[in-house]
């Protein structure tokens, strides 16, 4: 079943453009084997030398067939174009691949938004990617990322938080998780939703894939958030492509100052859409709106009246005690006090030189 499709892919020239050329023509691979050399005629792209090695048969490899054994007794699916599972959008784009590996649970008639950004992430990026996540999930979309460190991470684990289903999509092989230390991610995306690749199951985390699985982030999404990107990175790439799948490209803004915030800020300036909260995203891909009185807008913390004021002031870019002084007239012995019991309850903390910000497990 498997081995005609691998025994295609291995055939030199024969890329994923092509694949699928032959796929919409020839409907499976058994019957490209199968074709008269006339037949390749149309194929725009396709090499003499190709067609020359496909009409040789199908190549039934010893590596084929223990890919094949090794992803059965992981429990892991191989899933091809001709599958009712393989994702609908991602058969668009215009390289899609021939088949995917794929440990868990895909749904079909999800609506997907891809939420990405820096490894290096801020506390602001982080809360922001969680925080998004978790109300895109409430309000019915399932969220995709790549597994990543930093907003990646965040963003599976909002969406998980919100007992909703998430994708993460690898640029490495499924039993070669990356990074080591989001094993216990990937087993709980398993169980509520999909890991999935490309790739080969034991292929290594090589750089140049990485750029390459971004178009299937952003293929089976139908739009694309970027939370903190630097104007060189992998985010960017996963923009790009989205712009260029016809996707949605949806940017949170930043610091001005950090250049964390460049590449988002960047995409703003290339028109898109500027993104606050989950609302800027249903104006441009509505759903059908579900539990919608379960999105918190505004957090209001069981604290007492003056740690809430106080509380109230801050936000995630540190704010210096004397600004917070000068706004409350508050006593600055007595704002130490409601100042330390807030970063004892974890509400808020303290960086150098006196600056207070809400807390990444608190902020919006």
């Amino acid at each position: 079943m498997y081995l005609p499709w691998f025994s295609l892919k291995s055939v030199p020239g024969i890329g994923n453009h092509i694949y699928k050329k032959l796929i919409s023509k020839f409907k499976t691979p058994e019957n490209v084997f199968n074709a008269d050399v006339s037949e390749f005629i149309d194929i725009t792209g396709i090499r003499k030398d190709s067609v020359k090695s496909i009409q040789k048969g199908i190549v039934e490899s010893d590596s084929a067939k223990r890919e094949i054994e090794n992803a059965f007794n992981n429990n892991i699916n191989i899933v091809t174009q001709n599958c009712d599972n393989y994702p609908t959008l991602l058969k668009e784009i215009p390289d899609p691949p021939p088949f995917i590996y794929v440990k868990g649970s895909l749904d079909k008639k999800s609506k997907n938004i891809a939420i990405v950004g820096s490894r290096n992430a801020s506390s602001y990026g982080l809360s922001n990617s969680e925080k998004m996540a978790k109300d895109l999930t409430t309000i019915g979309f399932q969220i995709v990322s790549g597994m990543a460190r930093g907003v990646d991470t965040r963003a599976h684990l909002g969406a998980l938080s919100a007992k909703g289903k998430t994708v993460a999509v690898l640029g490495s092989g499924l039993l070669n998780i990356y990074p080591k230390e989001n094993k216990k991610l990937f087993d709980q995306i398993t169980e509520n939703g999909a890991v999935i690749s490309e790739y080969p199951l034991n292929m290594d985390p090589l750089p140049r894939n990485f750029p390459v699985r971004n178009r299937i982030i952003s293929g089976i999404s139908l739009g694309t958030v970027v939370i903190e990107a630097a104007l060189k990175s992998g985010s960017l790439i996963t923009a790009r492509l989205a712009a260029e799948q016809n996707r949605e490209v949806f940017a949170v803004p930043g610091n001005i100052l950090s250049f964390k915030s460049s590449g988002t800020h960047s995409l703003i300036k290339q028109g898109a859409k500027l993104v606050e909260n989950f609302n800027d995203i249903l104006e441009e891909i509505p759903v059908s709106l579900i539990k919608i009185e379960d999105i918190e807008i505004k957090k209001n913390p069981d604290l007492e009246n003056e740690q809430l004021n106080i509380y109230n002031l801050l936000d995630i870019y540190p704010i210096h005690i004397d600004e917070i002084i000068r706004k409350t007239s508050i006593n600055p012995g007595k704002l130490s006090g409601i100042l330390f019991k807030l970063e004892l309850s974890g509400h808020i903390k303290q960086e150098a030189g006196n600056y207070f910000s809400i807390s990444e497990e608190h902020s919006v």
